[in-house]
């Protein structure tokens, strides 16, 4: 691999980042919105490092050949290490494949029971009528941490992906939530009951109510909080996958 080649993939490299970043939401499948910025900004100066890096090759290159045309060098030009073509990976990877975001096959492998840091009594109260959408995070929340009890009687409306249950006649809505990027992702579930189940990673809105818990105190493995279902409406996966 020559210079010129080394800077023109230097160059289609930043392109995919942009092209992700600046022209599309699909960085979105990978890491938080506040990276936008970051992203954009490294792609630019990867195209513009690798426009200026591709010149330069090609006067080098042409200087080189010039002279030894006239017998002034006998040198011979020599490619760089082989392993500068694995920039090619993630050009194809963004171009050719873009990997979507995390779905049911991360979510159904990981039983990791998610983060409580919500204080109790800190839950605004669910006014108005009708359903309340909410994020899955914050249904967990309160019906695990709300003393107050809150969810009782209320319908709420979720929306996220299905995952199949390990035990039959069982799925989960689900999201899939994330600190920085889709590495340190983690499943919110939410166990729905009544509804016969869509296939695996379709994306729906579940209308239903809580299922308060019967134990007094949480027992031991991973317990998810379950909803009665009444209505469900399948639906576009959304720009911003993760909560």
């Amino acid at each position: 691999m020559n210079r010129v080649t080394q800077n023109l993939i230097l160059t289609l490299l930043g392109c995919a980042v942009l092209r992700i970043s600046a022209f599309s939401t699909t960085y979105l499948n990978y890491v938080k919105p506040g990276f936008r910025p970051f992203l954009i900004g490294a792609g630019t100066v990867l195209v513009v490092l690798g426009v200026i890096g591709v010149f330069q090759a090609y006067r080098l290159e042409k200087g080189a050949a010039e002279r030894e045309t006239h017998g002034h060098a006998h040198g011979h030009a020599h490619g760089g290490p082989r392993v500068a073509w694995l920039m090619c990976l993630p050009v194809f990877a963004i171009f050719l494949i873009a990997p979507p975001a995390l779905g049911s096959f991360a979510a159904s492998r990981d039983d990791t029971p998610p983060p409580r840091d919500q204080t109790l009594n800190s839950f605004t109260p669910l006014t108005g009528a009708g359903p309340v959408d909410m994020p899955i995070g914050e249904f967990i929340g309160r019906a695990w941490d709300d003393d107050k009890k809150s969810l009782t009687g209320r319908e709420v409306r979720l929306t996220g992906f299905v995952v199949p249950a390990k035990r039959k006649g069982q799925w989960y809505v689900t999201r899939m939530q994330i600190a920085c990027c889709a590495a340190d992702a983690f499943p919110l579930k939410v166990s729905v009951r009544g509804l016969e189940m869509p296939p695996a990673d379709t994306w729906v809105e579940v209308t239903g109510t809580w299922i308060p818990q019967t134990f007094g105190k949480m027992p031991n493995g991973v317990i998810y909080p379950r909803l009665t279902g009444k209505s469900l409406t399948r639906v576009t996966p959304p720009d911003e996958p993760y909560e």
